[in-house]
């Protein structure tokens, strides 16, 4: 686990190590945007996602989105890290150096959506396996968090706000259930340890794919080989307006 948020979004996990059976070389991948573009059947109407059947709503990822970014303000370490990650996943992408939105746009809601839909993936995945993750487990996650740079701060250097931050914590106790599950031991790097996150990393992205998720179109597409929402494609634009299609 991290001493404090690092990267990016995910690169902040990704350093392969484990902290009481905590490993982090897995998170990159799970919530990382993929190459591929494109999308499913767009849900019903009001709806960012569904993921099963369950709705996660357009008004409810515009709060959270909203409800993070104010947050944001008031926190100046994690808004040091999500603006340094910001500029530089916009040059990356062809913008100005060290260009930062000055308020929550496509890429943003993007990030938030992703983790929503992640959220729901793992412990899915967890149950097809049969391991479960108690509150406590999480408590103690987030205890850790707390110790290592701030659980709601690391929430929102991710783009969460500090309302998710239990869910975040959970969604790090189900990866360590799973990895220790797989028989992932104490040591970085370790082949134990690195073939468990491979076989966490297969199980999330077949039970993605063998899950029905659909994304609004206005958000992107879902890849569920790298369980990830990817860009908005061009090929969604609307006709004559160059707008993508709701």
């Amino acid at each position: 686990m991290p001493g404090k948020p690092g990267k990016s979004v995910t690169g902040r996990f990704a350093t392969g190590r484990s902290v009481r059976g905590v490993p982090a070389v897995a998170l990159a991948a799970v919530l990382a945007a993929g190459a591929l573009a494109g999308c499913d059947a767009a849900p019903k109407a009001g709806s960012a996602a569904l993921v099963d059947g369950e709705r996660i709503t357009v008004r409810t990822l515009g709060d959270t989105v909203q409800d993070w970014w104010g947050q944001l303000q008031d926190d100046e370490v994690a808004l040091q890290v999500w603006a340094r990650d910001a500029g530089a996943r916009t040059a990356e992408s062809g913008g100005a150096p060290g260009a930062m939105p000055t308020e929550p746009g496509e890429n943003e809601m993007r990030t938030t959506l992703n983790y929503l839909v992640a959220f729901r993936i793992a412990d899915e995945a967890a149950e097809r396996e049969g391991v479960t993750v108690s509150g406590g487990r999480t408590a103690e996650i987030s205890g850790l968090l707390d110790r290592r740079g701030g659980a709601e701060t690391i929430a929102l250097a991710s783009g969460l706000p500090r309302e998710r931050a239990d869910d975040y914590a959970r969604f790090m106790a189900v990866q360590d259930a799973l990895m220790r599950h797989f028989g992932a031991d104490e040591i970085p790097q370790s082949p134990a340890n690195m073939r468990a996150a491979q076989r966490f990393l297969n199980l999330l992205a077949e039970t993605a794919g063998e899950m029905d998720v659909e994304i609004n179109p206005r958000y992107g597409g879902f890849d569920p080989r790298q369980v990830a929402i990817t860009p908005v494609s061009n090929e969604l634009s609307t006709p004559g307006t160059g707008s993508p299609q709701a």
